[in-house]
Formats: structure tokens, C-alpha cells, sequence
């Protein structure tokens, strides 16, 4: 089985290739990733020498490039490419509110050749790896299902909204094979330090004031990303075609209380917690009904909450000489 992945060098993409390389059945795994700030080919380094493994330094957006890629991947496999895995994407808000273009470059365009490629070249199945924050901002109840209407309010969540559109399209239209995946918060090892969870822990372990958008009462719904791994694979491998699939372990946390369980796990004082202004158009909550996902393919959430943030901070008081690099960038 060959399995062509865009975005394998970033946080998700990277546990993903790891985990489906322990599988027998994989026989080829060509990755795609542009590199650009998020993308960090040492997320990798373990797997690097496998012959199974393959790395192409290109922007999915590169319509001749592209072509170039998936007509020699559909040689070697002699016609039987098995899935595109689409985690490529520019994927953080307050990027996108400075510079939206760069979203709808990857997000938008780069999925829709990615789609006309996989379609030239009789690609099994395209998994179009998206987020609950398509879906909009939810009030203190309810959660968010398959059938919630979209209803993005930034510009990345925009981008992901139209690229979940073109995949459902390519499926109406041209009857391919699609299943479009829509997870909570992912949080775990080689995230890049941006993100809430490694940047509360850096900022906690140098002493330096922890940064809280508004009254820090946002909440959000938190997965372990080896948990989100197995569910991709089990959609990739089971879904039925054409349909979505939410993907949540039901762990919904204000964000002020996530910073005070890393603080009080590193014996760091409240103190350092610093309100800075609200991030414009900030969503208030997020939650995920992955009943669908649990009820048709049997999987669910192994990891416990209080286990995998303690192994995450771990993870970062372990691998300071893969994350300090970062800082510098």
C-alpha cells in the first residue's frame, strides 16, 4: 500500500507517518512538505532510513510540481496509489488574521490540485485532514456534530471551510473517493512551540510570563495526537465514502485552567500567568460529538487527560535541543 502524505513534516503529519510505518501493510510512504516555519524534517529523523519512506521538498500549490510527483508515484506502483492524506496547511490563527493570502494558497488552491492530481492518477481515497474550528464558535452548551452547518470566523478556519467544500464537491461531482476528518485540539510531542500547550510549558520552564488571550475562559476540546493518528487511520482504512467524520476525546478545558495544570505540574508559580487582549474574532468554545466515528468504526480515546499532558510536558523537559532551535526562528 502506497500512501502519498502532504504536510508529513509538521506536528500531526509527523506522528501520523510514524505510527502507520509499524504497519506491515504499508509498503511506500512519500511525503510532501513545503518546509516552511512549522515544518521541521527533524520531527522525522527516526524513521528517515527506512526504505519505505520517501521525503519530496515541494508546495502542493505548485501545479507542475505536483504533476511531476503524482505521475512517478503512480508508476512505481504500477496504478494503485492507495490514499492522499492532505494534512498540508497553514494552520495557525493569529497568522492567518496578519496574512491571510498565505492560507488561502495551501489551504484552498493547494487542495484543489491535490484533488485534480489524485483524480488523474486513480487515487484510491483522498482524507482531508480539517478542524472543528470550521464549524464556527459554540455557546455554553452543545456540541458540534457532522450535520453542524459551517460557519468559519477567521481567516485560517475560512481556508479549511472552502478546502472541506472542494473535497465534498469532488465527491458530488466527479464521484472520487473522499472522507473528510474535523478534530478538536491536538497536543503531544513535536508541536511547534507556538501553539498553547509547548508555549505555556517553554514560557513556564524560563520563568517568563505566561501569555492568556482576554479572561482565559475560551474553552476548548483537547485529544492526544496519537489518539487523532489512530482515528485517521481507522477513517482512512474504514470510512465510508463522501461522509465526515468528527474526531474529539470529550475533554473540554478553559484555557486558564490547561496553563494552571502545567504550572502546577512544573511546580511554577500562578503568577506568571499574564492576560494580554483578546485575539480579534476569538471563538469562545469548541466541542466535539465523535459518537459518529465511535458508533460506525469502533474507535475511541485512549489516552486519559491528566496521563498525556503529563507525558507531553515530559516530552518537552526531555527534548530542550529539539525546541530551543525553534525559538531562534
Amino acid at each position: 500500500m502506497q500512501f502519498i502524505i502532504t504536510g508529513g513534516c509538521g506536528f500531526i503529519g509527523s506522528n501520523f507517518i510514524k505510527q502507520i510505518l509499524h504497519r506491515s501493510e504499508v509498503t511506500e510512504v512519500i511525503n510532501i512538505d513545503l518546509l516552511t516555519y512549522a515544518g521541521n524534517r527533524a520531527n522525522l529523523d527516526s524513521i528517515e532510513s527506512d526504505p519505505r519512506y520517501r521525503f519530496i521538498q515541494a508546495d502542493i500549490a505548485d501545479i507542475l510540481v505536483m504533476e511531476t510527483v503524482f505521475s512517478q508515484a503512480f508508476e512505481r506502483s504500477r496504478g494503485s496509489i492507495e490514499a492522499v492524506v492532505n494534512f498540508a496547511a497553514e494552520s495557525h490563527v493569529d497568522r492567518s488574521i496578519k496574512s491571510p493570502h498565505d492560507f488561502i494558497h495551501t489551504n484552498v488552491l493547494g487542495t484543489s490540485i491535490l484533488l485534480a492530481a489524485a483524480r488523474k492518477y486513480k487515487v484510491k481515497r483522498f482524507l482531508q485532514v480539517s478542524t472543528d474550528e470550521v464549524y464556527g464558535s459554540l455557546g455554553p452548551s452543545g456540541k458540534f456534530s457532522e450535520t453542524t452547518p459551517l460557519h468559519p470566523n477567521s481567516p485560517y478556519s475560512a481556508s479549511k471551510a472552502g478546502a472541506d467544500l472542494l473535497v465534498g464537491a469532488s465527491h458530488h461531482t466527479y464521484g472520487q473517493d473522499v472522507v473528510i476528518t474535523r478534530c478538536s485540539n491536538n497536543y503531544g510531542p513535536y508541536q511547534f512551540p507556538e501553539k498553547l500547550i509547548p508555549l505555556m510549558i517553554i514560557s513556564a520552564l524560563n520563568d517568563q510570563p505566561l501569555p492568556v488571550y482576554g479572561d482565559g475562559l475560551q474553552v476548548r476540546d483537547w485529544i492526544h495526537v496519537e489518539d487523532h493518528c489512530e482515528a485517521l487511520w481507522q477513517v482512512l482504512t474504514r470510512g465510508k465514502r463522501g461522509e465526515v467524520y468528527n474526531i474529539g476525546a470529550n475533554v473540554e478545558l478553559k484555557n486558564i485552567t490547561l496553563v494552571e495544570e502545567i504550572l502546577s505540574y512544573l511546580k511554577k508559580p500562578t503568577s506568571l500567568i499574564t492576560n494580554v487582549a483578546d485575539r480579534l474574532g476569538h471563538d469562545r468554545r469548541y466541542a466535539i460529538d465523535s459518537s459518529k466515528i465511535q458508533q460506525e468504526l469502533g474507535w475511541k480515546p485512549r489516552w486519559e487527560h491528566q496521563q498525556g499532558l503529563a507525558t507531553t510536558i515530559q516530552w518537552y523537559l526531555e527534548h530542550a535541543s529539539w525546541w530551543e532551535p525553534l525559538l531562534q526562528q
